[in-house]
């Protein structure tokens, strides 16, 4: 039988990686797939990887209906035995409740990948119809680190390198982008942190930033 499977993990924990190994594993086995995302950070229709691989995709925006796309490509002779749905936080709940169908109906397994929470500690729509429609959620085991060592469990936006936690919840950014000094415009970044570090609003610039003050206490 298929299934659903949904794995999940902050931001820098190999979700994208691990989506193209996916695709790659199957399709090496003669399985034929779809690959599908939204907002990239390498552009649209785009699975790219921080390790600098990256492959073409179906772009997914809220009125794409996965449904009818599956049911319009088997009807003129494709095949489709597989979907590797990366991003799929940005998904909306009828689009999940779409790859349930198909997975159940058309026998196509279903790999997705996302984060579960946004900026502001609040489920995805996407992930949290995941949670509760995947026969399987995993978490990924390989553990993003918040910049004081521990383990990253939040999803930090930072603007011109200051933490905010209000905003429009779908931001395009990266968390390699370094602040030059001659940026004009304001640039959004993320940054993974711990718990602890999130609720103080403290990233690794903010952190070294207050090291270097002569005002900080020493403990």
């Amino acid at each position: 039988m298929a299934e659903l499977n949904f794995y999940s993990g902050t931001m820098d924990c190999g979700k994208s990686t691990l989506a193209l190994q996916m695709d790659h594993n199957h399709r090496a086995r003669g399985r034929v797939g779809r690959v599908f995302t939204s907002h990239d950070r390498a552009g649209a229709a785009t699975l790219s990887s921080r390790l600098g691989l990256a492959v073409p995709a179906i772009e997914v925006d809220d009125e794409f209906h996965f449904w009818q796309y599956t049911v319009d490509e088997l009807t003129q002779g494709g095949r489709i035995d597989y979907f590797v749905c990366d991003e799929a936080q940005f998904y909306t709940s009828d689009q999940i409740d779409q790859l349930a169908k198909v997975t159940d109906e058309l026998a196509i397994d279903v790999f997705a990948f996302g984060i579960l929470t946004d900026f502001r500690t609040q489920l995805f729509s996407g992930s949290a119809r995941l949670i509760e429609l995947a026969d399987h959620v995993h978490t990924l085991q390989v553990e993003a680190l918040c910049w004081c060592g521990e383990r990253a469990t939040h999803n930090a936006r930072t603007e011109d390198g200051i933490m905010v936690t209000e905003g429009d919840v779908i931001v395009v950014g990266d968390v390699d982008h370094e602040l030059t000094p001659d940026e004009d415009d304001l640039v959004v970044g993320y940054e993974v942190l711990c718990r602890r570090h999130h609720r103080r609003r403290m990233t690794a610039a903010s952190a070294k930033a207050s090291a270097l003050s002569p005002d900080v206490l020493p403990f």
